[in-house]
């Protein structure tokens, strides 16, 4: 079989395997959408935040098809339609383990959710970045309509932490420099999107909120500079999450804003425990995130994705498609 691997020395290459096996307790599953992820480049050019090795199949943001269940699996059988986790006990799939960018993988049903029918594979590729967002947004506690939330940075997770978030009736600023991202922004909801980098950010967020600030901040942009503005744009006792991820960076800060300002400060990685929820909201609210995927690479040239995601600024989410059998 095909599959994408990561060989060391910033190389990605396809390959061919063999297919895994399973054990009783595991399925194969045969990958249909394979999103290619911000973490994945860094993981690509030897970062990351908990240890691995190469080789090693990338792939964390995924939707497929059951093609074999072991004797002991239960619940699950062949043909069905699921997505799964990234962060799965101290294992992060598709990092410290190898995941999903090949034309089959092995997966643990306790990993795995049935992906609703009214969903396509392209949706069900966006799940895992969707519920990070998701997750922010719950970690900001009771998110709803009287809160002004500001979301710094409009790449996939900031554009999941916008849907949701305006799902829960929140009011919503977004901090992007890069208008295609600021218009995705505004099509999810957002109502108003600023450039973080022009000169009088802080004071615009403070005209937008009647000189308050954010009552929840969303730091998704993984860029330090990003987290430090936070503290400055934040309310009086506002809440506080960083879900972008940063591996080494760092800039000034007055964390003195910390206390003066009663903030809480929350830092998330992944959506742990929160699968179920993120599938039931996607489905009921009927919020589509396809319109993210920018560019389709067939699995055969998966290196070829890689390298667009890693070097073209105008991406937003590349996918890696296979043929259906």
């Amino acid at each position: 079989m095909k599959a994408l691997r990561f060989v060391g020395d910033s190389a990605a290459r396809v390959e061919e395997i063999p297919v895994p096996e399973i054990g009783p307790d595991e399925v194969l599953v045969a990958a249909r959408t394979v999103g290619v992820c911000h973490s994945d480049i860094e993981l690509l050019e030897g970062r990351y935040i908990i240890p691995f090795t190469y080789p090693l199949i990338p792939g964390h943001e995924w939707a497929g098809e059951i093609v074999a269940a072991g004797s002991a699996v239960t619940g699950l059988r062949e043909h069905d339609r699921v997505v799964g986790e990234c962060v799965i006990g101290a294992d992060h799939f598709g990092f410290s383990i190898s995941g999903a960018a090949a034309e089959y993988f092995v997966a643990r049903p306790e990993w795995l959710h049935p992906l609703p029918d009214s969903m396509s594979w392209t949706q069900g590729a966006l799940v895992e970045p969707f519920s990070c967002g998701y997750h922010a947004t719950r970690r900001a506690g009771d998110l709803d309509a009287s809160d002004t939330v500001a979301v710094l940075g409009a790449g996939p997770i900031g554009l999941g932490v916008v849907a949701a978030a305006v799902g829960r009736r929140a009011r919503v600023i977004v901090a992007e420099p890069n208008a295609d991202r600021a218009d995705l922004a505004r099509r999810l909801g957002a109502e108003v999107c600023l450039d973080p980098t022009a000169d009088g950010f802080v004071d615009d967020v403070m005209e937008h909120t009647g000189g308050r600030g954010a009552d929840v901040v969303i730091e998704a942009s993984g860029k330090p500079s990003a987290m430090a503005a936070a503290l400055e744009i934040a309310a009086f006792r506002a809440r506080l999450v960083n879900v972008g991820i940063d591996v080494g960076g760092s800039a000034p800060a007055r964390l003195g804003l910390i206390q003066s300002k009663e903030l809480q400060v929350r830092g998330t990685i992944g959506s742990p425990g929160v699968w179920p929820q993120t599938l039931r909201f996607l489905a009921r609210t009927g919020v589509d995130l396809s319109p993210l995927v920018t560019t389709c690479v067939p699995l055969a040239e998966a290196d070829k994705a890689v390298e667009l995601a890693r070097t073209d600024r105008d991406q937003v989410k590349v996918h890696i498609t296979m043929e259906q059998a």
